[in-house]
């Protein structure tokens, strides 16, 4: 397997450390999985807008629309760039802010109980076929350390906060992410 989880760390990817981020509460039983898309600023893509966002250091006169987000304290768990590269935030037992006001299956407040991945794109954009290689690795690695994590329980943003986001979006393949999580999971046995 290409990564593993070790302390709340993925091995092998990027790590800027935010403080957006908190104990889960005692009884949080990790059990979901939120795929997000983010772009600073919207439709840009590269740069490092995201981590200056995540890190609380976003410059609000760099560009118009920072002015509305700049104080906002908000991390993901991880983001994986256009190019595949993946960048951690957040340790996985840990609590990121990435969901908001969410529920799902019923449960509130999702980032109590989820872990976020990011994706670097617009909701009315395609994806790369780097950026689904390295969700389904990811998600993999995340699958073994959580094993209650199974396809059902991977949503969209839009699933946990419907009405208030719209992301990943059309432009997320869902058919093409299972296909390659499965082959990635294939892959993993066979090791």
């Amino acid at each position: 397997m290409k990564y593993q989880v070790q302390s709340g760390w993925l091995s092998g990817v990027r790590r800027v450390p935010s403080p957006h981020c908190n104990s889960r509460p005692d009884d949080a039983d990790v059990d979901l999985l939120v795929i997000h898309s983010i772009s600073l600023p919207p439709g840009q893509y590269g740069g490092s807008y995201i981590d200056e966002f995540f890190l609380g250091h976003l410059d609000i006169d760099a560009h118009p629309y920072f002015s509305e987000i700049g104080t906002l304290q908000v991390s993901a768990h991880f983001l994986i760039d256009r190019n595949g590269r993946v960048t951690q935030y957040v340790p996985i037992n840990e609590r990121a802010w990435h969901a908001g006001q969410s529920a799902f299956c019923g449960r509130e407040n999702c980032n109590d109980f989820s872990i976020g991945i990011e994706l670097e794109g617009l909701d009315t954009d395609t994806y790369t076929p780097a950026q689904y290689q390295s969700l389904a690795e990811v998600t993999v690695a995340i699958m073994e350390a959580y094993p209650s994590i199974d396809r059902s329980r991977i949503a969209a943003h839009s699933d946990i906060a419907p009405g208030r986001k719209l992301d990943p979006g059309p432009g997320f393949d869902w058919d093409l992410y299972f296909e390659e999580l499965d082959r990635v999971k294939g892959e993993s046995r066979e090791a």
